[in-house]
């Protein structure tokens, strides 16, 4: 019914850029919260960033100062801006959004997973 699709991981050095999207579709009715996750090898999954449909962002600890999330409402679409990245910032990234579909149904859905590697 509501599909995340996730792009912009790839390989950068330390200290570059990246910038991640997920885009959302299907029969959507409104969004609620949207968040990033991140899961490192034998790591548990854990929040790295999330905006609501206010617009207040919350972050993890770690990230803060270096990562922006954002939300383009008329797109259905979040966004990830990482900025100073570290090897410790190497991770399988998911975003996911909370949806309140057509069918008036309400679900947590997670996107497919982009690989973010910051090599030293």
């Amino acid at each position: 019914q509501v599909q995340l699709v996730e792009s912009g991981g790839g390989l950068v050095q330390a200290g570059g850029s990246l910038r991640l999207s997920c885009a959302a579709s299907g029969r959507i009715f409104s969004i609620n919260a949207m968040g990033w996750y991140r899961q490192a090898l034998g790591k548990q999954r854990e929040l790295v960033a999330s905006i609501n449909s206010a617009g207040t962002a919350n972050y993890a600890d770690s990230v803060k100062g270096r990562f922006g999330i954002a939300r383009d409402n008329a797109k259905n679409t979040v966004y990830l801006q990482m900025n100073s990245l570290k090897p410790e910032d190497t991770a399988v990234y998911y975003c996911n959004a909370n949806v309140d579909a057509i069918a008036r149904t309400r679900d947590s859905y997670w996107g497919q997973g982009t690989q973010v590697t910051v090599s030293s």
